[in-house]
Protein backbone atom coordinates (compact mmCIF):
# COMPACT_ATOMS: atom_id res chain seq x y z
CA UNK A 1 0.00 0.00 0.00
CA UNK A 2 0.74 3.65 -1.10
CA UNK A 3 2.37 5.36 2.30
CA UNK A 4 0.23 8.28 3.21
CA UNK A 5 1.72 11.63 3.99
CA UNK A 6 0.22 15.06 5.68
CA UNK A 7 2.10 18.26 4.47
CA UNK A 8 1.06 21.07 6.68
CA UNK A 9 1.17 24.43 4.54
CA UNK A 10 1.37 22.19 1.17
CA UNK A 11 -0.61 24.65 -0.93
CA UNK A 12 2.42 26.91 -1.68
CA UNK A 13 6.63 26.98 -1.80
CA UNK A 14 8.61 23.96 -0.69
CA UNK A 15 5.42 22.16 0.75
CA UNK A 16 3.70 22.21 -1.98
CA UNK A 17 6.34 21.09 -4.20
CA UNK A 18 7.23 18.49 -1.89
CA UNK A 19 3.84 17.43 -2.12
CA UNK A 20 3.46 17.46 -5.99
CA UNK A 21 6.73 14.75 -6.00
CA UNK A 22 5.60 12.61 -3.53
CA UNK A 23 2.63 12.34 -6.04
CA UNK A 24 4.38 11.53 -8.97
CA UNK A 25 6.77 8.71 -6.87
CA UNK A 26 2.99 7.15 -5.97
CA UNK A 27 2.51 8.68 -2.12
CA UNK A 28 -1.14 9.30 -0.96
CA UNK A 29 -0.45 13.15 -0.08
CA UNK A 30 -2.76 15.36 1.74
CA UNK A 31 -1.50 19.00 2.25
CA UNK A 32 -3.06 21.69 4.46
CA UNK A 33 -4.04 25.70 4.58
CA UNK A 34 -5.54 28.05 6.41
CA UNK A 35 -7.52 28.54 3.00
CA UNK A 36 -8.06 25.74 1.41
CA UNK A 37 -10.44 27.10 -1.27
CA UNK A 38 -7.88 29.25 -2.60
CA UNK A 39 -5.98 26.36 -4.39
CA UNK A 40 -8.91 24.32 -6.37
CA UNK A 41 -6.37 23.23 -8.60
CA UNK A 42 -3.92 21.41 -6.42
CA UNK A 43 -2.50 18.13 -7.59
CA UNK A 44 -3.46 16.53 -3.87
CA UNK A 45 -6.26 17.56 -1.57
CA UNK A 46 -5.40 20.76 0.93
CA UNK A 47 -7.73 20.47 4.01
CA UNK A 48 -8.24 23.03 5.74
CA UNK A 49 -5.39 23.50 9.09
CA UNK A 50 -4.12 26.52 10.84
CA UNK A 51 -1.59 25.45 13.21
CA UNK A 52 -1.74 27.82 15.87
CA UNK A 53 -5.77 26.32 15.90
CA UNK A 54 -5.76 22.71 18.25
CA UNK A 55 -9.21 22.11 16.58
CA UNK A 56 -8.57 22.34 13.16
CA UNK A 57 -5.11 20.16 13.93
CA UNK A 58 -6.81 17.41 15.55
CA UNK A 59 -10.19 17.77 12.90
CA UNK A 60 -7.66 17.04 9.98
CA UNK A 61 -5.77 14.16 11.50
CA UNK A 62 -8.87 13.00 12.38
CA UNK A 63 -10.43 13.51 8.76
CA UNK A 64 -7.21 11.63 7.19
CA UNK A 65 -6.56 8.52 9.14
CA UNK A 66 -10.96 8.03 8.66
CA UNK A 67 -10.26 8.06 5.15
CA UNK A 68 -7.29 6.27 4.87
CA UNK A 69 -6.85 4.12 7.93
CA UNK A 70 -3.31 5.46 8.54
CA UNK A 71 -0.77 7.88 8.38
CA UNK A 72 2.80 6.94 7.73
CA UNK A 73 4.63 10.42 7.18
CA UNK A 74 4.09 13.88 8.90
CA UNK A 75 6.12 16.30 7.26
CA UNK A 76 5.81 19.74 9.78
CA UNK A 77 6.25 22.28 6.88
CA UNK A 78 4.20 24.97 7.91
CA UNK A 79 6.17 27.90 9.08
CA UNK A 80 6.20 31.95 8.96
CA UNK A 81 9.54 34.02 8.91
CA UNK A 82 9.83 37.23 10.43
CA UNK A 83 12.61 40.14 10.34
CA UNK A 84 13.48 43.04 12.15
CA UNK A 85 15.36 45.12 14.96
CA UNK A 86 14.54 42.15 18.65
CA UNK A 87 14.12 45.55 19.97
CA UNK A 88 11.29 46.86 17.25
CA UNK A 89 9.34 44.25 17.06
CA UNK A 90 6.08 43.93 18.77
CA UNK A 91 5.91 40.99 21.88
CA UNK A 92 2.76 39.92 19.81
CA UNK A 93 4.26 39.36 16.71
CA UNK A 94 7.40 37.38 18.26
CA UNK A 95 4.79 35.01 20.24
CA UNK A 96 2.98 34.93 16.82
CA UNK A 97 5.88 33.85 15.00
CA UNK A 98 7.09 31.11 17.78
CA UNK A 99 3.29 30.20 17.37
CA UNK A 100 3.65 28.83 13.73
CA UNK A 101 7.13 27.85 13.85
CA UNK A 102 7.49 25.91 17.23
CA UNK A 103 4.52 25.67 19.28
CA UNK A 104 2.63 24.60 16.16
CA UNK A 105 4.58 21.71 14.40
CA UNK A 106 4.61 20.27 18.65
CA UNK A 107 0.93 19.98 18.41
CA UNK A 108 0.55 18.60 14.96
CA UNK A 109 3.19 16.24 16.23
CA UNK A 110 0.84 15.47 19.37
CA UNK A 111 -1.69 14.92 17.14
CA UNK A 112 -0.47 11.81 14.46
CA UNK A 113 1.46 10.08 17.31
CA UNK A 114 -1.35 8.43 19.00
CA UNK A 115 -2.34 6.60 15.29
CA UNK A 116 1.33 6.31 14.74
CA UNK A 117 2.00 4.62 17.79
CA UNK A 118 -1.09 2.16 17.02
CA UNK A 119 0.20 1.27 14.03
CA UNK A 120 4.11 0.82 15.43
CA UNK A 121 5.23 2.86 12.33
CA UNK A 122 6.10 6.32 11.74
CA UNK A 123 7.76 9.13 10.71
CA UNK A 124 8.09 12.90 11.15
CA UNK A 125 9.97 15.10 9.53
CA UNK A 126 10.19 18.46 11.06
CA UNK A 127 11.38 21.65 8.32
CA UNK A 128 13.48 23.86 10.33
CA UNK A 129 16.37 26.15 8.49
CA UNK A 130 19.86 26.84 8.09
CA UNK A 131 19.20 29.91 10.30
CA UNK A 132 18.25 28.49 13.41
CA UNK A 133 21.97 26.60 13.28
CA UNK A 134 22.95 30.59 14.35
CA UNK A 135 21.56 33.80 15.48
CA UNK A 136 21.26 36.13 12.51
CA UNK A 137 20.85 39.91 12.21
CA UNK A 138 17.52 41.11 11.72
CA UNK A 139 16.51 37.50 11.77
CA UNK A 140 16.77 36.40 15.56
CA UNK A 141 13.40 35.80 16.15
CA UNK A 142 13.09 33.52 12.92
CA UNK A 143 16.25 31.96 14.20
CA UNK A 144 15.30 30.93 17.66
CA UNK A 145 12.12 29.92 16.69
CA UNK A 146 13.44 27.37 14.17
CA UNK A 147 16.38 26.34 16.87
CA UNK A 148 14.04 25.92 18.89
CA UNK A 149 12.50 22.95 16.91
CA UNK A 150 15.63 21.22 16.09
CA UNK A 151 16.23 20.70 19.65
CA UNK A 152 13.16 19.97 20.35
CA UNK A 153 13.52 17.07 17.67
CA UNK A 154 16.52 15.88 19.38
CA UNK A 155 15.12 15.37 22.23
CA UNK A 156 11.61 13.95 20.78
CA UNK A 157 12.90 11.22 18.93
CA UNK A 158 14.94 9.70 21.92
CA UNK A 159 11.68 9.74 23.57
CA UNK A 160 9.15 8.29 20.61
CA UNK A 161 12.09 5.35 19.63
CA UNK A 162 10.21 2.35 21.92
CA UNK A 163 7.21 2.98 19.36
CA UNK A 164 9.24 2.33 16.09
CA UNK A 165 8.33 6.56 15.33
CA UNK A 166 11.12 8.00 13.66
CA UNK A 167 12.22 12.21 13.62
CA UNK A 168 14.69 14.14 12.13
CA UNK A 169 15.04 17.30 11.00
CA UNK A 170 15.62 18.62 7.52
CA UNK A 171 17.10 22.25 7.64
CA UNK A 172 17.30 24.25 4.46
CA UNK A 173 18.67 27.10 3.16
CA UNK A 174 17.32 29.57 0.99
CA UNK A 175 14.94 28.64 -1.88
CA UNK A 176 13.05 30.47 -4.77
CA UNK A 177 9.23 30.84 -3.23
CA UNK A 178 7.57 33.20 -1.88
CA UNK A 179 8.05 33.20 2.12
CA UNK A 180 8.99 37.07 1.49
CA UNK A 181 5.62 37.86 0.57
CA UNK A 182 4.23 35.89 3.70
CA UNK A 183 6.62 37.12 6.17
CA UNK A 184 6.13 39.85 9.60
CA UNK A 185 8.61 42.97 8.48
CA UNK A 186 9.31 45.21 11.69
CA UNK A 187 8.42 48.68 9.55
CA UNK A 188 11.52 50.82 8.71
CA UNK A 189 11.20 53.39 10.73
CA UNK A 190 12.96 56.94 10.22
CA UNK A 191 13.86 57.52 13.52
CA UNK A 192 15.23 54.23 14.23
CA UNK A 193 18.95 53.79 15.26
CA UNK A 194 18.85 50.16 13.16
CA UNK A 195 16.93 52.22 10.10
CA UNK A 196 20.42 51.91 7.40
CA UNK A 197 21.54 48.29 8.82
CA UNK A 198 18.42 46.83 8.50
CA UNK A 199 17.22 48.21 4.94
CA UNK A 200 20.14 46.65 3.70
CA UNK A 201 19.94 43.58 5.67
CA UNK A 202 16.57 43.29 4.45
CA UNK A 203 17.56 44.07 0.81
CA UNK A 204 20.08 41.08 0.57
CA UNK A 205 17.39 38.44 2.46
CA UNK A 206 15.15 39.31 -0.68
CA UNK A 207 17.65 38.89 -3.19
CA UNK A 208 18.82 35.53 -1.59
CA UNK A 209 15.67 34.14 -1.52
CA UNK A 210 14.71 35.56 -5.41
CA UNK A 211 18.70 33.73 -5.99
CA UNK A 212 17.67 30.73 -4.53
CA UNK A 213 17.37 26.91 -5.40
CA UNK A 214 14.85 25.22 -7.44
CA UNK A 215 12.72 23.78 -4.09
CA UNK A 216 12.10 20.67 -5.64
CA UNK A 217 15.65 20.02 -4.69
CA UNK A 218 13.94 20.28 -1.42
CA UNK A 219 11.91 17.56 -2.51
CA UNK A 220 13.92 15.10 -3.84
CA UNK A 221 16.08 15.25 -0.17
CA UNK A 222 12.50 14.77 1.42
CA UNK A 223 11.87 11.27 -0.51
CA UNK A 224 15.65 10.09 0.23
CA UNK A 225 14.78 10.84 4.27
CA UNK A 226 11.20 8.84 3.45
CA UNK A 227 13.13 5.62 2.37
CA UNK A 228 16.23 5.74 4.73
CA UNK A 229 15.69 2.92 6.64
CA UNK A 230 17.51 4.67 10.06
CA UNK A 231 16.94 8.57 9.50
CA UNK A 232 19.58 10.83 10.69
CA UNK A 233 18.80 12.98 13.89
CA UNK A 234 19.78 15.90 10.83
CA UNK A 235 19.57 17.11 7.10
CA UNK A 236 21.05 19.99 5.80
CA UNK A 237 20.01 21.27 2.05
CA UNK A 238 21.04 24.65 0.41
CA UNK A 239 24.23 25.90 -1.57
CA UNK A 240 27.58 24.50 -0.41
CA UNK A 241 28.82 27.84 1.26
CA UNK A 242 24.49 27.37 3.31
CA UNK A 243 25.95 24.41 4.68
CA UNK A 244 29.59 25.40 5.44
CA UNK A 245 28.68 28.23 7.66
CA UNK A 246 27.31 25.77 9.91
CA UNK A 247 30.37 24.08 9.73
CA UNK A 248 32.61 27.10 10.27
CA UNK A 249 30.35 27.98 13.36
CA UNK A 250 31.49 24.39 15.10
CA UNK A 251 35.29 25.20 14.46
CA UNK A 252 35.53 29.12 14.62
CA UNK A 253 35.62 30.53 17.95
CA UNK A 254 32.86 32.72 18.63
CA UNK A 255 33.90 36.38 18.21
CA UNK A 256 35.43 35.09 14.58
CA UNK A 257 32.28 34.06 13.57
CA UNK A 258 30.70 36.81 14.69
CA UNK A 259 32.99 38.46 12.81
CA UNK A 260 32.48 37.05 9.60
CA UNK A 261 28.56 37.23 9.84
CA UNK A 262 29.16 41.20 10.42
CA UNK A 263 31.29 41.59 7.27
CA UNK A 264 28.85 39.38 5.47
CA UNK A 265 25.57 41.67 6.54
CA UNK A 266 28.12 44.83 5.76
CA UNK A 267 27.22 46.03 9.36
Amino acid sequence: MSKVVLITGGSSGIGKSIGEFLIEKGFVVYGTSRSPEKYPDSKFPILALDVKINNTINSTVKTIIEKEGKLDVLINNAGAGITGPIEEIPEAEIQANFDTNFFGPINVIKAVLPQMREQNLGLIINITSIAGYMGLPYRGIYSASKGALELVTEAFRMELKGFNINMTNVAPGDFATNIAAGRYHAPLLDNSPYKKSYDKTLNLMDEHVDAGSNPTIMAKAILNVINAKSPKVHYKVGEFMQKFSIVLKRILPDTIYEKLLINYYKL
